[in-house]
């Protein structure tokens, strides 16, 4: 194993542990020292890959939101890339809903935003070569900012819906124009 695969092994594994501390208790109470204990390793190796717990969490929470998207992205239809979305999600509950419920990681909200955003616009234009226009990315950042609030209050609330019926209240609350664009695109059901 050459020096890179160590240091992302080593860097998942203070993920695994911290996701462990999260079970106990919320991401904000979370030390260094709990999550170095929990992992087996030192202080000196966290910071030899990370800040502070909060970098260790943001880097975790952007490969969870990579693998998400890859989910996503298998999908035929906006439906049906939800779908894979939230089942993923609900895998990884409890990192999900320990982020999600911190004030401090608020930011953890915003980057899941400008990620919906980019995969939709991205979306668009491989499917028509253009960009989307200043309405059609109005529209998106409008849709996604909902559907990000949505996705965070399933997730604090316990995912009481399924997977399925979530991503069908999103797809129903779609601006019309967007859902004409996406049936136009053969996105949608």
């Amino acid at each position: 194993m050459n020096r890179a695969e160590k240091n992302e092994q080593t860097k998942y594994r203070l993920a695994e542990a911290v996701k462990e501390c999260m079970k106990h208790s919320p991401a904000e109470e979370i030390t260094v020292k709990e999550i170095v204990s929990q992992c087996g390793v030192t202080r000196q190796t966290f910071y030899r890959h990370f800040r502070d717990r909060s970098d260790l969490i943001n880097w975790y929470f952007d490969r969870l939101l990579e693998e998400s998207f890859r989910e996503m992205g298998t999908g035929d239809t906006v439906y049906d890339g939800l779908v894979r979305k939230f089942e993923y999600i609900r895998k990884e509950q409890v990192f999900f809903r320990a982020a999600f419920s911190s004030d401090e990681q608020n930011n953890l909200k915003e980057h899941d935003f400008q990620r919906i955003v980019a995969f939709y616009k991205d979306l668009i234009l491989r499917k028509t070569g253009m960009p989307a226009d200043n309405e059609i990315t109005e529209l998106l950042e409008m849709y996604c900012s909902a559907s990000i609030w949505k996705t965070v209050d399933w997730v604090i609330r316990g995912m009481e819906k399924s997977e399925r019926e979530l991503a069908s209240v999103m797809v129903n609350a779609m601006p019309a124009k967007l859902e004409a664009l996406f049936e136009k695109l053969n996105l949608l059901k």
